[in-house]
């Protein structure tokens, strides 16, 4: 269904074949571990872990750690720990999701992604535009702890 390979942002998922929109494209696997252990990491390791509670956490592995970041992103993460499509994704298209889905901090990251509606920086979920968290909302897609401020 897919394959990780060289792009514009070192390496990235790539479909390779069809994927319809609903479809459940990889679970989300890792070590869980806590606020206290996310902490004691650089900031670049630190990114590599995917908060799904207060203080839980899940240490990306691959194939998972390689999905990047896009303002209009083709897939989302679904119950914390599946990623699925949320639009058609062609053969040879990169699987990108909003990675403001699953961040309800004060955290920042510039975006690269090249959209038309590219925000230029990846920010929290309750800094998204309200017509783009309602969409997200109404999607399934938002981590469930974020859900729950949002409701």
């Amino acid at each position: 269904m897919f394959t990780t390979k060289s792009c514009r942002h070192g390496r990235g998922l790539f479909a390779t074949k069809n994927i319809a929109e609903g479809t459940s494209i990889l679970e989300i696997t890792g070590k869980k571990i806590t606020q206290a252990d996310v902490d004691k990491r650089s900031y670049k390791e630190a990114a590599n872990a995917l908060q799904i509670d207060e203080e839980l956490y899940i240490d990306f592995e691959e194939p998972g750690v390689l999905v990047n970041h896009s303002c209009n992103p083709n897939a989302g993460i679904k119950e914390d720990v599946f990623l699925i499509a949320i639009k058609d994704i062609a053969p040879n298209e990169e699987i990108t999701w909003d990675y403001s889905t699953s961040v309800d901090t004060g955290w920042t990251m510039p975006c690269h992604c090249e959209e038309k509606n590219c925000r230029k920086l990846v920010k929290d979920f309750a800094s998204l535009p309200k017509k783009v968290q309602k969409k997200y909302l109404e999607l399934g897609i938002v981590l469930r702890y974020i859900t729950k401020e949002f409701q």
